[in-house]
């Protein structure tokens, strides 16, 4: 809170570039979105990766660590009037900056009433903000949640909030290995998001243990950190900023693998949808799935983009490693 609150005052005070590393170039929509929000919101957010997902008309979605409010905003004009989105963070002062441009927001956007909102809270206890179960079509978060010392806990709390057929989409930092007490005790390694990152295999076991499908990676970049005094504290661990998509599947909801043809009906990915880094689908092509994949498109909200039939050459499951 201090970290955030009081030390950094824009992107350009973070001592590292770990929060800032972008995971893949920005899609047209999405930079012509962003070019829509107020300045001082741009200003005071410090993110890594890309959280925005595809095909977002109508959905509701929860924001986990919204800080300044840009992702919300940026949200807000994909999901529409009809849309909504939730923010919740730890900082005061972030949750103000943000709900203080809601107005300017609205106005800009053209919208009748307000379709976001934001919560002072922590994202490990989202029953305490009033946030309900199956509540949200998509939960999001950006390189936060190495911030969070119970990293089960806010999977948990964003399994219970999210919808059956909901999805957790968010990029965060993972570590080469476990880190030792001296990082991760360290202040300023912590609030430049590297201190508290997961080792990546540890994601893999703790979105199993909680209940989600296995994570599938979308982007992973290396992450240097060109500071020699917090480089010597870390030693030869090494650092990515990756974005993975966990996935709430109903039990029973696909028994094996399958074949896939995209409709190339989401706005913005016409051509080509890439899904993950073992799965890109062309419009009108056939695709083998293998049984995960299969019960996730469709289980989701993307069960009305495929066509979805079984049998296939039977794909093994693809698990991608930082």
């Amino acid at each position: 809170q201090d970290y955030y609150g009081k030390e950094l005052q824009k992107s350009e005070d973070l001592k590292t570039n770990a929060c800032i590393t972008p995971a893949r170039p920005l899609p047209k929509m999405v930079r012509d979105a962003l070019e829509h929000v107020h300045e001082e919101v741009v200003a005071r957010y410090y993110g890594c990766g890309l959280a925005i997902p595809e095909c977002l008309s109508s959905c509701r979605i929860l924001d986990l660590g919204s800080g300044s409010g840009r992702d919300c905003y940026l949200l807000s004009q994909l999901v529409g009037e009809q849309g909504h989105v939730t923010g919740i963070d730890m900082t005061e002062s972030q949750v103000e900056v943000a709900r203080k441009h809601i107005a300017y927001h609205m106005d800009k956007f053209g919208y009748q009433k307000s379709n976001v909102e934001f919560f002072h809270g922590y994202m490990e206890k989202l029953g305490d903000a009033g946030l309900a179960d199956e509540s949200y079509d998509i939960v999001i978060s950006n390189c936060v949640i190495n911030l969070a010392p119970d990293k089960r806990a806010v999977l948990r709390e964003a399994l219970r909030v999210l919808k059956p057929g909901g999805e957790m989409y968010f990029s965060d930092i993972y570590a080469s290995q476990r880190l030792s007490e001296t990082v991760r005790k360290h202040r300023v390694l912590w609030g430049e998001c590297l201190a508290g990152a997961l080792y990546w295999r540890d994601l893999y076991s703790i979105a199993e243990e909680v209940g989600f499908s296995p994570p599938c990676l979308v982007t992973a970049s290396p992450i240097t950190i060109g500071n020699k005094e917090l480089e010597s504290i870390i030693g030869d661990c090494r650092f990515v900023s990756a974005t993975f998509r966990l996935f709430k599947v109903p039990a029973g909801s696909w028994a094996g693998p399958g074949q896939v043809i995209y409709n190339g009906g989401i706005v913005g990915h016409e051509q080509e949808l890439v899904f993950d880094a073992n799965f890109t689908f062309k419009e009108g092509e056939v695709v083998d799935v293998d049984a995960e994949m299969a019960a996730i498109l469709q289980s989701s909200r993307f069960a009305e983009e495929f066509l979805i039939r079984s049998g296939g050459a039977s794909a093994k499951a693809l698990q991608g490693c930082c």
